[in-house]
């Protein structure tokens, strides 16, 4: 445990039933401290923290942190998959049109009124994921040609 109470990466990882290495620490690590991030710019991050790794390396942690709910996988459509380390809520996403960025957004009222919906068709629903779109600032301040 951290000095404040909280769980260490590495005991974050344990307690999800997974072995702890280097490469997956720096690989929660990055994730956490990015912004929805692409699996190369994930790859050059854990790179940067422990040195080589190979990207199927990469793709193989992120599976196993995805499936474990430490992070959370997105796939805007027409866009990669990207990751981020906000998980346990039902939050949103805005995503811009022209350059992609991607932006979190809570749910519009304190409760989860995206999973109740208009006909559940005898599914326990879980996670609604909404996606906004639209034009980010800076790609809405450019005159377009």
């Amino acid at each position: 445990m951290t000095a404040s109470g909280t769980p260490t990466t590495a005991e974050e990882l344990r307690g999800a039933g997974l072995r702890v290495t280097a490469a997956r620490v720096a690989l929660l690590e990055t994730v956490r401290s990015g912004d929805h991030l692409g699996v190369d710019a994930i790859a050059t991050g854990v790179r940067d923290r422990v040195g080589h790794i190979s990207l199927q390396a990469v793709y193989e942690a992120l599976h196993a942190l995805t499936s474990a709910g430490l992070v959370r996988r997105i796939e805007p459509a027409g866009s990669p998959a990207r990751f981020e380390g906000r998980v346990g809520d039902n939050h949103h996403h805005v995503v811009c049109r022209s350059c992609g960025a991607v932006g979190d957004v809570d749910c519009a009222v304190a409760e989860t009124p995206c999973l109740t919906a208009s006909e559940d068709h005898g599914f326990l629903i879980d996670e609604a994921e909404v996606i906004y779109w639209g034009l980010c600032p800076g790609c809405a301040s450019t005159p377009s040609s």
